[in-house]
C-alpha cells in the first residue's frame, strides 16, 4: 500500500514536534514536508532532528505554498488566523486539510465551510478519540435527561494555555446543547462572581482552572436532586492528539469535499 503524503505545518511547536514523531513512527505515512513561521529558530533544520528523532532528509521551511502543492494532507494545529490562511491555501491546492487549532469562533468555522466545499476538511477541538467518544455520550446523555440535571463543565489546563474555555470544553458544551434540542449561545453561563442569584435551569455552565503542566482534564457534570452523574477524560500525554490527528488525515483518502469532525472519523456518526 502506497504511504500518505503528510505535511505539518507549525512544525516547531509543541504539537508539530509530536506530529512529526507520529508520521514518522506510521508505515502508512511519510513526511512530505514541514513549516514554520519564518521568525523561528527552527527554520532550516531537519524536521527529525527538530522532533527529537532520527533525521528525516526533510528541512523545516517558510514555504507554505510548496508544501501544500507536495503533500496529499496537511495537518494544522497552529491558530487561528494562522488556520484560516492554511485552509484558503488547502482549498486552492486541493490538498486535504486537518485542524486541531483551539480557540476558533464561529466566524472562523463558517470560513472553514466555505473552503471545506472544495477539499475534505476535518476540524475538531480535540484529536483524541477518548475526547471524541465523551463527546457523544454527553450529546446522547443530555437527550436523555431533562432540565432538572444542571450541567456543569469543568477544565483544566497548564498555566501557558491562552484560551478559556478551552475548545474542548465548548465542545462539550455544544454536544450537550445539541442533545437538549437547544443552541450553546442560549444557554451557556460562562462567568460567575458576586452575587450571581440561583442557578438558571436550563443553564450549561462552564468553570475554567489553570495551573501547572497539566495536559488537558476535562468533566462533565449531571446534577440532580438526590444524584450526580460524572463524564471524565484526563489526558496525561499529547501523543493522543497526534495520533487522532493522523487517523483523520489517513481518513480523508478518497473522501468527497466537506467539513467534517472526529465523529465522522470515528464513525459515530453512522
Amino acid at each position: 500500500m502506497a504511504t500518505m503524503k503528510i505535511g505539518i505545518v507549525g512544525a516547531g511547536g509543541v504539537m508539530g514536534r509530536m506530529l512529526i514523531q507520529a508520521v514518522a513512527r506510521s508505515d502508512k505515512t511519510q513526511l512530505a514536508g514541514a513549516t514554520d513561521r519564518p521568525d523561528t529558530p527552527q527554520i532550516g533544520k531537519d524536521a527529525g532532528l527538530v522532533a527529537g528523532i532520527e533525521a528525516l532528509q526533510v528541512p523545516i521551511t517558510e514555504d507554505a505554498e510548496a508544501l501544500f502543492a507536495a503533500a496529499e494532507t496537511i495537518i494544522d494545529f497552529t491558530a487561528p488566523a494562522a488556520s484560516l490562511a492554511h485552509a484558503e491555501l488547502a482549498a486552492r491546492h486541493g490538498t486535504a486539510l486537518v485542524i486541531g487549532t483551539t480557540g476558533l469562533s464561529e466566524a472562523d468555522r463558517a470560513v472553514l465551510e466555505i473552503h471545506a466545499a472544495k477539499i475534505p476538511l476535518v476540524f475538531a477541538p480535540n484529536m483524541s478519540i477518548g475526547v471524541n467518544l465523551m463527546f457523544a455520550l454527553t450529546r446522547q446523555i443530555a437527550a436523555v435527561l431533562d432540565n432538572s440535571y444542571d450541567i456543569e463543565i469543568v477544565e483544566m489546563h497548564h498555566r501557558r494555555k491562552v484560551d478559556a474555555p478551552s475548545g474542548t470544553a465548548l465542545g462539550l458544551g455544544e454536544a450537550a446543547a445539541t442533545g437538549r434540542g437547544v443552541g450553546l449561545a442560549e444557554v451557556q453561563q460562562r462567568a460567575r462572581d458576586g452575587h450571581t442569584g440561583p442557578r438558571k435551569p436550563g443553564d450549561i455552565g462552564f468553570a475554567v482552572l489553570r495551573g501547572g503542566d497539566v495536559v488537558g482534564d476535562h468533566t462533565v457534570v449531571f446534577a440532580a436532586e438526590g444524584e450526580r452523574i460524572e463524564l471524565t477524560h484526563k489526558a496525561s500525554n499529547r501523543t493522543i492528539y497526534a495520533d487522532g490527528a493522523l487517523r483523520a488525515a489517513l481518513w480523508t483518502k478518497g473522501r468527497a469535499p466537506g467539513l467534517y469532525g472526529m465523529d465522522d472519523v470515528l464513525g459515530l456518526n453512522s
